[in-house]
C-alpha cells in the first residue's frame, strides 16, 4: 500500500515538479518578510454602529473614526508599492520605540486603544453632564527606557511617586522635570495585585529630566446611562478617541450635532477633551474621500498637510481641525 501512494507520489511530482517549482516560490515570496511595512490609503468605520447608548439619541448623520491600511513587506508588495500610488513604504524599525520589537507595539498599541476608548466615555459624559464616576485609575507601564535605572517591571501599576498621588503621565512627567538628575525617588506601584515599594533614578536627556518610564492611563468606571462600545481584535492605536467622544456625546444629547452630515475624522483626546497630534493624515484623508465623507475633522498639527493634500488633488471636503473637543463643537455648530 505504501509502495503504491510512493509511486503515485513520486510519479505526480516528475510530470508537474515545474509547476509545483513555481509554486513554492510564489509562496516564500508572500511568506518572508523583509523589515519594512506598507501604509496605504485607509476607510472610516462608522461608530453609529459600534457605540450605542441605552436610551440614547437618534442621529440623522454619522461620526467615522479614519483609519490607515498597512501591509506587511513581504516582496510581492513592496514591488507593488513601487507603482501603486499612495502606497508608501516605512521602516518597521521607525513603527517602534528603541529596543521594542514588533509583538511588543502591537501590544503597547492595544493599551493606547484601551486607554483612548476610556477617555473618549468620560470626556463625552463630562461635557453632557451626565453621571460618571471614576472608580480606579491605572496607570499601566507599558515601556522602560535602556538607559533607566529602575527596578519597575513592564505592566506594573504606578501609584505615587515620592508619596504623591499619580493620577496621569503629566504628573509623573511634571514631578521630574523639577527635580535634578541622580535623584533616586521612591515609588509605589501595583503587581500582581499587590503593592510594592519600588525606585528609580532621575537622568538628563535633550528633553529634559526623566527617570525612563512610559505608562498608559485606562480607567475603572460607571456611567449612567450604560454604554456599549465594540471594536475588531485587528484594532489599535489612539487615533480614533476624538471620533468616539464626539459619537458618544452626540447620543447623550438633544441636538444633533451631525447636522445630516458624513463625518470622518482623526485625533486623540484626553479625559480633559485635549486634542492629539495623529500619523498618516494624509492615507486618512484619502480613504475620507473615498467614502464621501462630507467633512473632516484632524487635530490642529496636522491641519495644514491635510489642507495641503486636499488642495493638490482638488478634494471637495470640508476640513476642520481642533486643539480641544470644545473647539471642535463650535466648529460643527457653524456647518
Amino acid at each position: 500500500m505504501f509502495n503504491k501512494i510512493y509511486e503515485k507520489t513520486k510519479d505526480f511530482i516528475k510530470e508537474n515538479y515545474k509547476s509545483l517549482i513555481v509554486l513554492v516560490c510564489v509562496f516564500l515570496l508572500f511568506m518572508v518578510e523583509l523589515p519594512y511595512s506598507i501604509y496605504t490609503p485607509g476607510g472610516a468605520v462608522n461608530l453609529n454602529d459600534r457605540i450605542k447608548v441605552l436610551d440614547g439619541e437618534e442621529v440623522e448623520g454619522s461620526f467615522n473614526m479614519a483609519y490607515v491600511s498597512m501591509v506587511r513587506g513581504s516582496i510581492p508588495f513592496l514591488l507593488l508599492s513601487k507603482v501603486i500610488p499612495d502606497w508608501d513604504i516605512v521602516k518597521s524599525e521607525d513603527l517602534t520605540i528603541e529596543g521594542e520589537d514588533m509583538n511588543e507595539m502591537v501590544a503597547r498599541e492595544k493599551l493606547y486603544l484601551e486607554e483612548s476608548r476610556d477617555a473618549a466615555v468620560i470626556n463625552a459624559y463630562k461635557k453632557a453632564n451626565k453621571e460618571i464616576k471614576i472608580k480606579e485609575v491605572i496607570n499601566n507601564v507599558s515601556y522602560i527606557s535602556e538607559e533607566a535605572d529602575t527596578n519597575i517591571q513592564v505592566g506594573d501599576n504606578i501609584l505615587s511617586i515620592n508619596d504623591i498621588e499619580v493620577s496621569s503621565l503629566n504628573d509623573l512627567k511634571d514631578y521630574v522635570t523639577k527635580l535634578d538628575k541622580d535623584i533616586k525617588v521612591k515609588l509605589k506601584v501595583k503587581r500582581d495585585g499587590k503593592e510594592k515599594e519600588a525606585y528609580a533614578v532621575t537622568y538628563k536627556t535633550d528633553d529634559g529630566i526623566k527617570i525612563g518610564v512610559s505608562f498608559i492611563t485606562t480607567y475603572e468606571y460607571q456611567v449612567n446611562p450604560e454604554i456599549k462600545i465594540e471594536s475588531k481584535a485587528s484594532e489599535m492605536g489612539s487615533s480614533g478617541g476624538l471620533m468616539m467622544s464626539l459619537t458618544i456625546y452626540n447620543q447623550l444629547i438633544k441636538e444633533d450635532i451631525t447636522h445630516g452630515k458624513k463625518i470622518v475624522g482623526t485625533g486623540t483626546i484626553d479625559v480633559d477633551g485635549n486634542v492629539g497630534e495623529i500619523g498618516g493624515v494624509k492615507y486618512k484623508l484619502i480613504g475620507a474621500v473615498r467614502k464621501k465623507a462630507d467633512i473632516f475633522i484632524c487635530p490642529e498639527e496636522n491641519y495644514q498637510e491635510a489642507v495641503e493634500i486636499a488642495k493638490e488633488r482638488d478634494f471637495k471636503i470640508k476640513i476642520i481641525k481642533g486643539k480641544t473637543f470644545d473647539e471642535v463643537l463650535n466648529k460643527l455648530k457653524d456647518i
